[in-house]
């Protein structure tokens, strides 16, 4: 592996020689321009200029499609192969015979997985801010069940309507039939599929620095750019983030695989320099990701579920309530709401259609609701920002190369 990155050390050089043809600029005034045109590219922003924005994000969208369609025009066979299976998986699921039983249901396990694996990849492939859907999705629907499984005393929700809605068992259960495991259990596919989602999304920092290094070009990335920065002055680190990112970016070259494992099986924001690491330290595909589907998907996705679960079992949710109620002035207020949702997602769980079930909105759930509303929207928002700063870049690159050939 070092062998090979000091090969791809020495293409670089080589090729920065001819492209400067032995004349090479001042590295102060470069990095201040690239700091001038990373500025200038966060002001266009929807706030701030909406209109450039939706113009650049408008003429990005078209260029990606064009690439893409670029890119599917010269694979026509894979093309081509694709569609002959989907007309194929169409046929079989429109035609009448004894096999739609067998349609069915791989026709709900794939939507389920499906749905759980595109959260996770929304939550870490880099679009925009990153949608954070283990706040959002997966997380309410563990609690969920853990406030479920202690009122039924039982996991053996009917199915259908779960997952889509809880409701109790018509069967008696035995008092203490619920415990920290079985609850685990009952939300193990939805949390790997989600954790598998996550490693998924980490792939593209590891390819995008893993061709840089093999071409010895540089990638038009930021992410990439601050990370080789960052190396080039590791010894003068002395801020708290700089020496956090030293720390991963050393972890990972030095230990490999178990270190790779380390990072991804604890909540880290930083887990994206440790796939640029990868990348740019050519460590094979499967070393890089099996370490984080191994971390992110089994244990890292049992630290979060035990903790939702635990933060929402039956004791420990009362004694919240309790100790809300106990803040002087404004406790009774505060807890009665809190109260009212608990009560009513109980009745919930005993009504077995939905004409049956109270009617009625907490104020909880309509914050939550909204909350999730607004953080879907800032998602798109930043997406739309982020396409529109990539087409300011190339504008921006097109202008410095105009100036190097006058």
């Amino acid at each position: 592996m070092a062998e090979n990155g000091k090969n791809c050390d020495q293409r670089r050089v080589t090729m920065s020689k001819e492209q400067h043809n032995g004349s090479f600029p001042d590295p102060s005034s470069v990095h201040e321009k690239k700091k001038r045109d990373r500025e200038e590219r966060q002001n266009i922003v929807l706030w701030r200029q909406p209109l450039i924005t939706l113009q650049y994000f408008s003429l990005e969208t078209l260029i990606v499609l064009k690439e893409w369609t670029s890119k599917l025009w010269h694979r026509q066979s894979i093309v081509l192969s694709s569609l002959l299976l989907l007309a194929v998986l169409i046929a079989t699921y429109y035609v009448e015979g004894s096999h739609q039983q067998y349609v069915q249901r791989i026709e709900k396990q794939f939507l389920l997985y499906a749905y759980w694996i595109g959260l996770g990849i929304l939550s870490s492939v880099g679009l925009g801010t990153g949608l954070h859907t283990f706040l959002l999705y997966l997380g309410p629907h563990i609690a969920s069940v853990t406030l479920a499984a202690y009122e039924c005393n039982s996991v053996n929700f009917p199915e259908p309507p779960y997952p889509d809605q809880i409701i109790c068992p018509d069967e008696d259960s035995t008092e203490g039939a619920v415990t920290l495991w079985s609850i685990i259990s009952k939300v193990r596919i939805e949390a790997c599929m989600w954790g598998i989602g996550t490693a998924i999304g980490e792939l593209p920092p590891y390819f995008m620095a893993r061709a840089a290094r093999l071409s010895g070009t540089e990638p038009d990335d930021e992410e990439y750019q601050e990370f080789e920065e960052m190396l080039e002055h590791a010894e003068g680190a002395q801020d708290f983030a700089s020496r956090a990112k030293l720390a991963v970016q050393n972890l990972v070259q030095k230990v490999g695989f178990f270190g790779i494992l380390a990072c991804a099986s604890i909540p880290n924001p930083l887990f994206d320099l440790a796939g640029i690491t990868c990348g740019h330290f050519l460590v094979p595909f499967w070393t890089f990701f099996g370490a984080t589907l191994i971390g992110k998907a089994i244990i890292k996705m049992h630290i979060q579920k035990i903790f939702v679960i635990i933060t929402f079992s039956k004791h420990i949710v009362e004694q919240m309530v309790a100790f809300i109620g106990a803040v002087p002035g404004i406790g009774p207020s505060l807890q009665k709401p809190f109260q009212e949702y608990l009560e009513a997602q109980r009745q919930k769980l005993h009504h077995h259609s939905e004409v049956d079930a109270p009617q009625g909105e907490n104020w909880l759930s309509w914050m939550f609701e909204k909350l999730v509303v607004v953080m879907v929207c800032y998602f798109i928002l930043s997406i739309i920002n982020s396409m529109a700063q990539s087409y300011a870049k190339r504008i921006q690159q097109r202008l410095n190369s105009e100036e190097k050939t006058k």
